[in-house]
């Protein structure tokens, strides 16, 4: 029999009891074999996504602005009886289709897989006991846990626990979090603040609160760094070639050129030269590095935020577990008078947790002598720890009824309770320092007995030790231009410790120092003071965000590590925020980066693969750019200077398909890692891509006049010498823009790359030998003679695009000189007395000779001057 559906109106209606039975649940779950039975019956815990079929996504590759152009060409082609134009036209429409529907198909799996890695997780209790699932799988009926930091994996009824803190603003509005008691309600997608409680599962999927409202709370983002980019480049060729194209049919229409054959020729042209495969082939290079970055324990959230981490240059990351290896170890304990180490660490223990897996909490647990010592004691309540209160606190019913409370957390914090005297203070501040300076975490235990006050018993040393690889991390990190700034919630002692052990430096200061109290915003005078400083200590989530915010001011790109839920502003924040191993749904929700595995050394190899990522994309335009430029500038200047069209319409259609398969080898090749963030240059790209598509333009100038005027050949023979050259120049035109280094550099190309480019070279040469009367054929001697020249030119090539960039980075001889005498200095060099017959001279010190130079007269021309102040020479 189906369960009924319980809307959130009746389940805040009905108690506990009631909505037990309407579900048919129980107190200790349900069964594997129901929730399956359910999960048939409610479908997935999911909101339902319209997909397209197979078939209907292919067929709309036939339908837009470019392939319409295409098929008015293939339809004019059919009008004037060009049946070879009209096959290779239809050919090219399909053609672009199957490589359009493949790359989508390939992003889109890709995406999949991240988000699959992505799954919210929640824990259920099924057969009695506590599991950790999917939340795509929960059924209404189920038992779950929420604590601190979870996402509500559905519509819950709360059921047992104190209290529970829940953000729902994005659902109801509310600005701040709502308390929630056993009985109420909560909705999917809420965050819980404070607090942990057991729930009945009442709704999933499309019946939550959520669901009904998910139309209501999408909404468009706004265009990142990268698709402003893409937009940007796209419709730079667009003007362009339309313009060409524009001024190109004007003229001829002039000379009285046939009007359908024109009209092809234009329409061809302009979809060879629109850059139609571009945000496709960007967004499957992003898809595919983003699947290799999920290799290496790096999940992307969003595909854009490839870009921004390759951009980061200053990364503000957390101690524990990021840069040490988050296994704490309980360490030789200060109990007060009277109290033993048992004892102290039992009261701790039952402060705990255990389904919690806490670190704390497990390194208390197993410090415990003897675990039967827990046994008879049953916790009856339980807080959890969050960074607001900063200790953990539990109700405890012991032998002959004897009820406890129990605490640990700050010292500080822990000992306020108890109210000490001033000695007592004094002497746990001393062992508390005496921990700190040694790296070590202080843990605060105290008791209370039958409404009695609070006792304090002692401190409990933690140590953890920094990760092996963390002080090489960090040097790589530099030299990769990222400054690595130390966050912890930590005492100053500590933070300076570990930092001194990992190599991180010493200028390390507590936030408050930093940060006014009151919003935790950063003073002018202190950003300035932040950008200096190698770390913080005593950390509270909102100088997270303000530590972003003073950063991003100064114009940095900001990486910011978390994983608590207090700390999703900061991430959301951060132009890259890391949700380190282990956080929270929250924190996890407002990242753009989820590692898996611990450690900095993950963020630096994410950093790592998004530069090689940007890299590829970066190459590409410029490659597309200088492509469109060279063809669109070419065609339409030989047409407009001797009115013949240097290459056929079926021409440009082939070139067109030669140079897609490369194209979509660039996702796969080898790039060489920038030493300093990078980030999109609009200028240089646009001006390198002008500049390699004008030599382009150049060199085919070249060899139409070699064609024509020193082989004397006939105007088709001159087409298939200009079709071959642009076949050959196109691809290793790639070649010159994949590096900003000689061509030759390491890292070599890719095998991928290399070979599907000499493979479409091959093509195109037997083309021009054997054309199957679709041009003129040429003879072997002729294509030597264009590969040799093709072959040069591309040298010529290279050597421009270094000049280029080092025109770019100021390094040419003229930059140097320029600079080199506008840094000269004009006062008197700094200089040493010496003795010269017993008249004291000063002389330039030796640093000064070596650095004087004025034009061609050095330093040793230069005057002396006594001690009396007169010059002598």
């Amino acid at each position: 029999m189906r369960m009924p559906i319980i809307g959130s109106e009746e389940a805040a209606r009905l108690n506990p009891a009631e909505l037990y039975a309407k579900l048919g649940g129980r107190r200790d779950g349900l069964t594997d074999a129901e929730a399956r039975q359910r999960l048939v019956e409610y479908g997935p815990n999911e909101l339902p996504e319209r997909r397209r079929s197979a078939i209907t996504t292919f067929l709309r590759y036939f339908w837009g602005p470019i392939p319409w152009m295409i098929e008015v060409a293939a339809v004019l082609s059919a009008l004037v009886r060009h049946w070879a134009d009209l096959v290779i036209i239809l050919v090219l429409l399909v053609f672009n289709a199957v490589v359009g529907f493949w790359q989508e198909y390939k992003a889109g799996n890709a995406v999949e897989a991240l988000r699959r890695k992505l799954a919210l997780k929640c824990r259920v209790r099924r057969d009695g006991s506590w599991h950790e699932i999917e939340a795509r799988v929960l059924v209404p009926g189920d038992i779950v846990r929420v604590r601190l930091g979870d996402v509500l994996p559905a519509d819950l009824k709360l059921v047992e626990g104190s209290f529970l803190s829940v953000d729902q603003s994005a659902l109801t509005g509310e600005s701040l979090p709502v308390d929630k008691k056993p009985g109420d309600v909560a909705y999917s997608g809420s965050v819980a603040k404070l607090g942990e409680m057991e729930a009945l599962v009442t709704s999933t999927g499309a019946e939550t609160y959520f669901g009904r409202t998910a139309g209501l709370v999408a909404g468009a983002g706004a265009a990142s760094h990268f698709q402003k980019a893409v937009l940007q480049i796209g419709d730079y060729l667009i003007y362009v070639s339309l313009g060409l194209v524009v001024l190109l049919v004007t003229v001829q229409l002039f000379r009285g050129e046939s009007v359908l054959t024109l009209l092809q020729f234009a329409l061809i042209l302009t979809v060879a030269s629109i850059p139609v495969a571009m945000p496709a082939v960007l967004s499957v290079t992003m898809a595919l590095g983003a699947l290799a970055l999920s290799r290496r324990q790096a999940i992307v959230t969003r595909l854009e935020s490839i870009e921004e981490m390759a951009g980061v240059d200053v990364l503000c990351s957390d101690k524990t577990g990021t840069l040490t290896e988050n296994r704490l170890t309980l360490g030789e304990p200060f109990a007060l008078a009277g109290i033993s180490r048992d004892e102290l660490v039992l009261a701790a223990a039952l402060a705990s947790k255990v389904e919690n897996r806490d670190a704390i909490d497990e390194a208390v647990l197993a410090g415990v002598s003897k675990p039967s010592a827990l046994a008879p004691f049953t916790q009856e309540e339980f807080m959890p720890f969050d960074p607001v209160h900063k200790r953990t606190e539990a109700t405890v019913r012991g032998p002959g009824e004897q009820r406890l409370r129990v605490t640990k957390g700050a010292p500080q914090v822990v000992l306020a309770l108890c109210q000490p005297s001033a000695e007592l203070q004094k002497s746990v501040e001393e062992q508390v320092k005496d921990m700190a300076a040694k790296g070590n975490r202080a843990l605060g235990v105290a008791r209370r007995e039958n409404g009695g006050p609070w006792q304090f018993l002692g401190v409990l040393p933690l140590f953890d030790r920094p990760r092996a690889d963390a002080a090489d991390t960090i040097s790589q990190a530099k030299a990769h231009g990222i400054r690595v700034k130390m966050v912890t919630g930590d005492d100053l002692a500590i933070a300076r410790e570990v930092a001194a052990k990992v190599g991180l430096g010493s200028d390390i200061v507590a936030a408050q120092d930093v940060f006014v109290v009151d919003n935790a915003a950063a003073t002018p005078a202190a950003v300035e003071k932040i950008e200096q400083l190698d770390g913080f200590a005593r950390v509270f989530p909102e100088h997270k965000f303000a530590l972003v915010k003073a950063l991003q001011s100064h114009h940095h790109i900001v990486g910011m590590t978390g994983d608590g839920v207090n700390d999703a502003p900061a991430l959301k924040q951060a132009d890259v925020g890391v949700a380190v191993s282990g956080a929270t749904d929250a924190a996890r929700a407002a990242a753009s980066l989820v590692l898996t595995a611990p450690g900095l050394s993950v963020i630096v190899h994410a950093v790592e693969e998004a530069r090689r990522i940007f890299e590829r994309m970066n190459s590409y335009a410029i490659y597309r750019i200088s492509e469109t430029i060279r063809v669109m500038f070419f065609v339409v200047a030989a047409m407009l200077t001797f009115s013949f069209y240097p290459i056929t319409a079926v021409m440009i259609i082939l070139l067109a398909l030669l140079n897609d398969v490369p194209i979509m080898m660039i996702a796969y090749d080898n790039t060489e890692l920038s030493a300093k963030p990078v980030r999109w240059e609009m200028h240089r790209v646009l001006r390198l891509a002008t500049v390699l598509g004008l030599v382009g333009v150049v060199s085919t100038f070249g060899i139409l006049l070699i064609a024509r005027d020193l082989l004397h050949l006939d105007a088709g023979h001159v087409q298939t010498f200009i079709f071959l050259k642009l076949a050959i120049a196109g691809h290793l035109t790639l070649f010159v823009t994949r590096t900003r280094s000689a061509f030759w550099a390491r890292p070599h190309p890719a095998p991928v790359l290399i070979w599907s480019a000499v493979g479409t070279k091959l093509i195109a040469t037997l083309f021009v030998l054997y054309p199957f009367g679709l041009m003129a054929a040429l003879s072997w001697q002729e294509v030597c003679l264009i590969w040799a020249y093709a072959l040069v030119w591309f040298f010529i090539a290279d050597r421009i695009k270094l000049l280029v960039h080092s025109h770019f980075e100021l390094a040419t001889p003229r930059h140097r000189r320029f600079l080199a005498q506008t840094k000269q200095t004009l006062a008197p060099h700094p200089a040493q007395p010496v003795s010269s017959g017993g008249t004291k001279t000063l002389m330039p010190s030796k640093s000064a000779q070596n650095s004087c130079s004025f034009g061609s007269r050095s330093c040793r021309s230069a005057p002396r001057r006594t001690a009396s102040g007169r010059p002598t020479w």
